[in-house]
């Protein structure tokens, strides 16, 4: 049975189909199709059926599934293993953030390309909450407070964040000293998400409304800037503003509790070499960010 016959069936699963599928793989739709019908002829059972909005598992092929997937986990591990001079080779997907993404976290797989010439990395930026499993990505990097989930994280550092607002914006609304105050303002917000309030030790859980809301932290910056309301937002994106006095800090005595850096992964027995040799180059780089910067 071939690898990557077994691969290829399982990237037109998580994918949703044969065209996906392809452009996941950097190959033709033909050649996706011909590796498709070669395991199931092998195999003796029909694995995918076709659909006009793409492929849909069998039951024999929801079966199958998981049993590919972990044999192809477990032929990168083999071959990461005997790979001489620790060379790291084959694919790796990465969802990233927008935010901080590019910036922060690019030169990190650059360099990761870098020492392993035979490794193809493959990033993708977006601050929409990406499905690793279904959308096929070896491993996400996010930035925040992780909700509840299946996935395997790993924290790799940790950075800070402010409430700040325009010095314009505290002469007509005032400026919140108390988490029940800040209740009681406009924020700007990435959506109907909680904010994490320190009172000392203790983490206080709020749900502060606004009518401003994007998916992205540099728009909240320019919201926040136009005085539209308060922000809550990474102390990386405002340092110039903070200078300038642009933005000026509120609240400062119930800080938001510090975000986390994680390497997310799908569950699985080990995680890949690579995803290894990656979380240990973001934890070099990234540590001790928030307390050097």
């Amino acid at each position: 049975m071939d690898i990557e016959d077994l691969r290829t069936f399982v990237e037109v699963a998580d994918a949703g189909g044969v065209s996906p599928a392809a452009r996941r793989l950097d190959i033709s739709k033909s050649m996706v199709s011909r590796r498709l019908i070669r395991l199931e002829k092998e195999l003796g059972v029909q694995l995918l059926a076709r659909t006009t909005r793409g492929a849909a598992l069998t039951e024999a092929g929801i079966t199958f599934r998981e049993h590919a997937a972990k044999v192809c986990a477990e032929i990168d591990i083999a071959r990461e293993a005997i790979l001489p001079g620790g060379d790291l080779r084959g694919r790796l997907r990465i969802a990233a953030p927008l935010t901080f993404g590019p910036t922060h976290f690019a030169p990190v797989l650059a360099s990761l390309a870098q020492r392993h010439p035979e490794l193809q990395v493959q990033a993708s930026y977006t601050d929409r909450f990406v499905d690793l499993i279904a959308e096929g990505f070896d491993c996400a990097i996010r930035v925040g407070h992780l909700p509840d989930s299946n996935m395997l994280a790993r924290r790799v550092g940790w950075t800070s964040a402010k409430y700040v607002a325009t010095p314009d914006y505290i002469k007509k609304h005032g400026s919140p000293e108390t988490p029940e105050e800040l209740l009681t303002h406009e924020v700007v917000m990435q959506g109907t998400e909680t904010w994490l309030v320190m009172d000392g030790d203790k983490i206080v859980t709020l749900k502060p409304q606004g009518r401003f809301k994007a998916d992205n932290a540099v728009a909240l910056v320019a919201a926040a800037l136009a005085g539209i309301g308060l922000a809550g937002v990474p102390e990386e994106l405002i340092r110039e503003h903070l200078v300038s006095g642009a933005l000026v800090p509120v609240m400062t005595r119930y800080p938001p509790a510090k975000l986390g850096i994680y390497v997310v992964r799908p569950p699985g027995l080990h995680p890949s070499r690579k995803i290894r040799v990656l979380t240990e180059m973001l934890i070099e780089c990234f540590e001790d960010f928030s307390t050097r910067r």
